[in-house]
């Protein structure tokens, strides 16, 4: 695609979603793409800036716009979303970038099958999709590789990572037993789950186990998930959100678990996000928050490989 279409494609999907959020009364922020608090996450690195100079502790580029959306929420803000330049070192391929752009929002007072619907309004206005198919994640790993997520020991999904014809994953030698499962987990679903999913139409992936909460609160009928989902079309991840976890105790443990994990692969250990954590607590509202990528959204509507051919400029440029 030549210049003056990709900017009219990417104008046009951008105001037809904001008619969705606008028409259910959020309201489109601004956060600072430069703070000096970051969300430590185990598997995305932020980009660190000197703006105080090397003496001083470094601002960060956001990897997304979480931790200051939930500062406002917070702070009474009401259901919110924006599009926001996000940034993580080390991110270059067909679906990813260093500098790329998120489409977030946050709605409290809701719930997953909000978010379901929330969800299908945006993938028909922007890809013309009619419904959404919602499974979860014990289905969706059984049918492709024949082991239940929610109940497997390492072992068992080890056997059904090789029995995939799967190799181990990178540095499972050296994890501890948790971390190893965590890692065949992720390899299984990148490698041989996603890519089955959503090519009818969209499709709601659910019921994490709860390991994989992130930042998700735990389902109160069952302990072993996490009331977190991710959104696939076409074979690709396009959007993750959850049910908010709004305790400060457990987002204190999260942060300090993915730290962990970031230690035991040998990158650096994150600063404590002081603020966002005092944001947590009774002011805190429960519902959903979401990401989602806005150039891959693009992307699929162009039925495009890669995100490259509806950007007009990369990271590299």
């Amino acid at each position: 695609m030549s210049t003056r279409p990709i900017l009219e494609l990417r104008h046009r999907i951008r105001s037809r979603v904001r008619g969705v959020f606008d028409a259910l009364g959020f309201v489109e922020v601004d956060t600072p793409v430069l703070s000096a608090e970051v969300l430590p996450e185990a598997h995305i690195d932020p980009i660190a800036v000197q703006v105080d100079g090397p003496a001083r502790p470094p601002h960060y580029l956001q990897a997304s716009p979480e931790a200051l959306m939930k500062r406002l929420l917070a702070a009474g803000a009401g259901p919110i979303y924006q599009f926001a330049r996000s940034f993580r070192a080390g991110e270059r391929g067909a679906r990813h970038d260093v500098e790329f752009m998120l489409l977030e929002w946050y709605a409290p007072g809701t719930t997953l099958d909000d978010a379901a619907t929330l969800l299908e309004q945006v993938c028909a206005t922007a890809l013309e999709t009619t419904g959404l198919e919602r499974i979860d994640c014990s289905q969706a790993f059984a049918a492709v590789v024949g082991v239940d997520p929610i109940e497997a020991s390492l072992e068992e999904l080890a056997a059904a990572g090789r029995g995939a014809g799967l190799e181990s994953p990178p540095g499972i030698a050296d994890a501890t037993p948790d971390q190893a499962w965590d890692r065949w987990f992720e390899v299984l679903l990148a490698e041989r789950v996603a890519p089955r999913l959503g090519h009818d139409r969209p499709t709601m992936l659910e019921r994490w186990p709860a390991s994989q909460a992130a930042f998700a609160r735990i389902d109160a009928t069952d302990p072993r998930a996490a009331r977190r989902f991710e959104l696939f079309f076409k074979g690709v991840e396009l959007a993750n959100g959850w049910e908010e976890e709004t305790s400060r105790a457990v987002l204190a443990a999260r942060i300090a678990a993915a730290n962990a994990v970031r230690a035991a692969d040998g990158r650096p250990v994150l600063p404590t996000p002081e603020r966002l954590l005092a944001a947590h607590g009774p002011g805190m509202p429960e519902g959903v928050g979401a990401a989602l990528g806005f150039d891959r959204l693009v992307m699929l509507a162009a039925r495009a490989d890669t995100i490259d051919a509806i950007r007009c400029f990369t990271s590299r440029d």
